[in-house]
């Protein structure tokens, strides 16, 4: 799992057919401070609702998306798992 910072979105006219009726999201992984950036942004898919400027928590674990999106072969890499409340901690 890593956080990230959602920065945007991303829209693609042509996609593998896994991603058809998937918000895509450009997502800033950050580090353990949440402030610095850990490494470059990602392209993440998103049914939870998030938006440009929450925290979120991702995951690229290939068998937790095959579970979540019910799909086998997918160019899917990153998903968002939840959203960080903002007044929490």
């Amino acid at each position: 799992m890593q956080v990230g910072l959602v920065l945007g979105r991303a829209t693609s006219t042509v996609k593998h057919k896994t991603l058809n009726n998937q918000k895509l999201l450009i997502v800033q992984p950050l580090m353990s401070d949440l402030k610095r950036p850990d490494g470059g942004p990602v392209l993440v898919i998103d049914c939870l609702g998030s938006g440009i400027g929450d925290t979120v928590m991702m995951t690229s674990d290939g068998s937790a998306l095959k579970e979540m999106f019910g799909i086998e072969n997918s160019p899917i890499r990153w998903a968002v798992l939840g959203i960080v409340d903002p007044t929490s901690g």
